[in-house]
């Protein structure tokens, strides 16, 4: 299968691409059963927290180039470029609006939309075999999957230019330490460590992670006062909440507050 997903501990399903489609993860082959599995996790009402991995030297190495070799003899590159984004792309908004918490745990390479993939989790756990490549350069090709948007975020706007430009390739210690992957963990630890950061990222009340997902990703794009009253918005609305309620009175009683999908 090109796709397995295993439900574990504390809501938390761990999606694994195999080593064969994590070198063609966005093919017309392998592509939508990424993103079905994907979004069977995101909609499941038992799933508070994913986590994607792959197997062997890959993350996710993003688009088939055979693929792309053979549509440049057919003179039909855009319009398979056009057919991939449009399922990819909306993918990635979904994961960063969903109020379900995602880890990618990064086992190797993850380059092109796999690199976007990644960063469109909202953590990302290196294992010391991790790098991340654009790789759009050397094609010929401007980057996409949402990485000129995400990754600035995360390492800033001239670290990125430099990424993307010099064509270059960050290894595990890298990515850590520009703020591209979040900790470093040895390969036998990944998965384990992913999705410990699951359970804790998860544990809040759904319009908690909602509404915080929602307020970072907005961020950069509000003055002050409007992101104020965004932010005022939404936490008047958390007042309604039984999470709300749970986590008052668990203060109060001195315990650790359980929370449930509302």
């Amino acid at each position: 299968m090109a796709v397995t997903s295993t439900d574990l501990e504390n809501g938390i399903r761990l999606i694994q691409f195999s080593a064969e489609s994590t070198t063609q993860s966005f093919s017309r082959e392998f592509l939508p059963q990424v993103t079905q599995a994907i979004d069977a996790a995101l909609t499941h009402p038992n799933v508070r927290a994913l986590v994607l991995t792959g197997e062997g030297k890959f993350f996710s190495a993003g688009a088939d180039i055979h693929s792309f070799a053979q549509s440049i003899k057919d003179k039909e590159a855009p319009q398979l470029i056009r057919e991939l984004t449009g399922i990819l792309h909306p993918l990635l908004i979904r994961m960063r609006q969903s109020p379900t918490i995602t880890i990618a745990a990064l086992n190797g390479a993850s380059a092109g939309g796999g690199l976007g993939l990644a960063l469109a989790c909202d953590a990302r756990i290196a294992s010391p075999q991790a790098i991340m490549a654009a790789s759009y350069a050397g094609m010929g090709l401007s980057p996409d999957g949402g990485t000129t948007w995400l990754l600035p975020r995360l390492v800033g706007e001239q670290v990125s230019r430099r990424f993307f430009l010099e064509n270059e390739v960050w290894n595990a210690e890298q990515c850590v330490s520009v703020g591209a992957a979040d900790a470093l963990v040895e390969a036998d630890k990944l998965v384990e460590a992913a999705c410990s950061m699951a359970a804790r990222w998860s544990q809040w009340g759904e319009h908690t992670k909602e509404a915080t997902k929602h307020l970072l990703h907005v961020q950069s794009s509000q003055d002050f006062e409007s992101h104020l009253d965004h932010e005022r918005t939404l936490i008047e609305a958390a007042g309604t909440t039984e999470a709300f309620k749970e986590g008052v009175t668990a203060f109060l009683e001195k315990r650790k507050p359980v929370f449930h999908k509302e």
